[in-house]
């Protein structure tokens, strides 16, 4: 049976880097919309990974957890729901990482703002004041506006460059800025700079109500993780006592793992609707 599971194990591992391996650009690809997973591990600046690259890894792991559960506790049942977690493991590690970096830029673009605001009022065009923004600019933000000076001195395109630019933050108040300035562009006008300040104002009223309210529910999220948490630890302590993981294998031990993953799936997902702040949507990507 072991020799199966690796079997199996090297067999989709194979196949999976197969297929993530580089594809030719097939006629029109450049304009599809990505995915959802690639939406979001650009979110989490995670751009040197693909959506199937991430499934891969979910599979790889999903897989290594099931053999090493399996040889630990010889427990079918007990092995597929830590399997399971496994391969949600890698996911729920990316939304958490778009999350800190969602966290991260809120406190950053203000400054942005005002680095704009500044060069739009001393005199500069637009190109010069996102490029002066890979100088100037938030370190955290430096490698985008760097890409998109690198890019508009070589083609000269502005739109395409802000489309390019849009897509390397990935972020909602990037969206906005990025369509101010596209719409400054090719209507012009000289409200450009009390826009910017008026933006700048917002979000920063808006990053230090939020900080105070994610304070403030910290505990009570971290409470709900590790309530959620605890069943599955002392079931992993239990791997030491075969005979009482045995009991598992019988259909009644599996109604039980089932059941209670769905309530601490269905309490869990339920804590974090009543608990969640309001997000911003990218509803001009």
């Amino acid at each position: 049976m072991t020799g199966a599971l690796l079997g199996l194990l090297l067999g989709v591992g194979l196949l999976l880097i197969w297929r993530s391996g580089p594809r030719a650009p097939q006629p029109g690809a450049g304009s599809r919309t990505p995915g959802r997973r690639q939406q979001l591990l650009a979110e989490a600046g995670l751009t040197g990974i693909n959506a199937a690259q991430l499934l891969a890894l979910q599979v790889g792991l999903g897989l290594l957890v099931l053999v090493v559960v399996l040889l630990t506790t010889a427990t079918v049942t007990v092995s597929l729901v830590f399997a399971v977690f496994g391969f949600a493991l890698p996911l729920l590690q990316v939304k958490r990482l778009a999350l800190r970096r969602r966290a991260d830029l809120r406190e950053v673009w203000p400054e942005v703002v005002d680095n704009l605001a500044s060069a739009v009022r001393a005199g500069l065009s637009l190109p010069e004041a996102l490029a002066a923004l890979a100088v100037r600019g938030p370190e955290v933000l430096r490698a985008p506006f760097a890409r998109f000076a690198t890019e508009y001195r070589s083609s000269g395109r502005f739109a395409a460059c802000l489309d390019r630019l849009k897509d390397d933050l990935a972020d909602p108040v990037g969206d906005r800025i990025v369509e101010t300035l596209r719409v400054a562009r090719e209507v012009g006008g000289t409200d450009l700079g009390r826009v910017l300040r008026t933006l700048g104002t917002f979000l920063r009223e808006d990053a230090r109500a939020r900080a105070e309210l994610e304070t403030r529910q910290g505990w009570v999220v971290q409470a709900a993780r590790l309530a959620v948490a605890a069943p599955w630890v002392v079931l992993l302590l239990l791997a030491t006592q075969s005979t009482t993981l045995a009991a598992y294998d019988s259909a009644f031990g599996t109604a039980i793992l089932l059941g209670g993953a769905v309530v601490c799936l269905a309490a869990y997902r339920l804590m974090l609707r009543i608990g969640r702040l309001p997000q911003d949507v990218r509803v001009l990507q």
